[in-house]
C-alpha cells in the first residue's frame, strides 16, 4: 500500500512584522498547526533596518516551511539574509507539495524615505521566471495551476491596496499579470490599512495586514485531482 499524499494544506499568511518579535510566541500554536508560512516581507521597523534580522531568525524557528520576500523597509541586501535561511522565493520559483511559489520584493516608488523602493517594471521583473516558464507550465489559455505569488507591493485592487477611501497604491501592471497567469493565490502586504481578502479575476488576493499590529491570515487548500483548490481564507487578529 502506497502512502497518501497531502490532500489538505493550511498556510499561515503574514506580512509587515516591522521589528516585532513578541507576536510570534502569542500565536505559537497557529504556527505549529500550519503546513507552511507565506510571508510578504518588511522584517524591519521603519528607518531601523537593523531590527530585521532578529525577526527573520525568530520566524525561521516557528515553522519548517517558510516562503518569503523582503519589503520596502528592508535593505535590498537583506535578500541575502533570507536566501541564507533558505526561505527566499524572490525572483525565484520554488516547488512545494505541488505548489509553485514565486515572489517579488520591495515597494513601489512613493515617499523615497524607505530603502527598497522600486519602479513597477522592476517589481514585475521579479516574476520573469514565471513568464519564462509559462510555455511549459501554463495551460492553453496561459493560466497556471497551483501557482502562488508573494508580492510585498500590492496589485491595484478594491481593498488590498487602499490606505484611505478612494486612494489606491497598487500596481496595475501586477494586476494585469495576475489576470494573465491566474495564480490560485496572491499574498501581499505593504498597505497596513488594506487588510482584506478579495478577488482579481479567479485569483484570491490576501493582504493580512501588519503582523506588528497583531494581524495575520490563514489560507486552507484541498487537492482535487492534481489541482489545489482554495477552500477557505480568513483574516485573524491576536487577542
Amino acid at each position: 500500500m502506497g502512502f497518501l499524499k497531502n490532500v489538505k494544506m493550511k498556510f499561515l499568511v503574514i506580512s509587515d512584522m516591522h521589528g516585532n518579535i513578541e507576536n510570534f510566541d502569542k500565536i505559537d500554536s497557529v504556527f505549529k498547526e500550519a503546513d507552511g508560512v507565506l510571508c510578504a516581507g518588511d522584517f524591519a521597523e521603519f528607518k531601523k533596518t537593523e531590527t530585521g534580522k532578529p525577526v527573520l531568525e525568530k520566524l525561521c524557528t516557528m515553522n519548517e516551511y517558510v516562503f518569503s520576500v523582503i519589503g520596502n523597509c528592508d535593505e535590498p541586501e537583506f535578500t541575502l539574509e533570507i536566501e541564507s535561511q533558505d526561505i527566499s522565493v524572490q525572483k525565484g520559483l520554488v516547488f512545494h507539495e505541488g505548489f509553485s511559489i514565486a515572489g517579488s520584493g520591495g515597494g513601489s516608488i512613493f515617499t523615497g524615505t524607505t530603502p527598497n523602493e522600486r519602479t513597477e517594471e522592476d517589481l514585475l521583473k521579479d516574476f520573469e521566471i514565471v513568464e519564462n516558464s509559462s510555455e511549459s507550465c501554463a495551460d492553453e489559455h496561459g493560466h497556471w495551476s497551483n501557482l502562488i505569488l508573494i508580492s510585498h507591493n500590492p496589485p491595484k485592487a478594491e481593498k488590498c491596496d487602499s490606505p484611505a477611501p478612494n486612494v489606491h497604491a497598487g500596481s496595475q501592471m501586477l494586476t494585469d499579470f495576475i489576470l494573465k497567469r491566474a495564480p490560485v493565490l496572491v499574498v501581499t502586504g505593504h498597505i497596513h490599512e488594506g487588510a482584506a481578502i478579495e478577488k482579481i479575476g479567479t485569483t484570491t488576493v490576501i493582504n493580512p495586514g501588519s503582523f506588528a499590529e497583531g494581524k495575520y491570515a490563514v489560507a486552507e487548500f484541498e487537492k482535487q485531482d492534481s489541482h489545489w483548490i482554495l477552500k477557505n481564507a480568513e483574516l485573524c487578529k491576536i487577542e
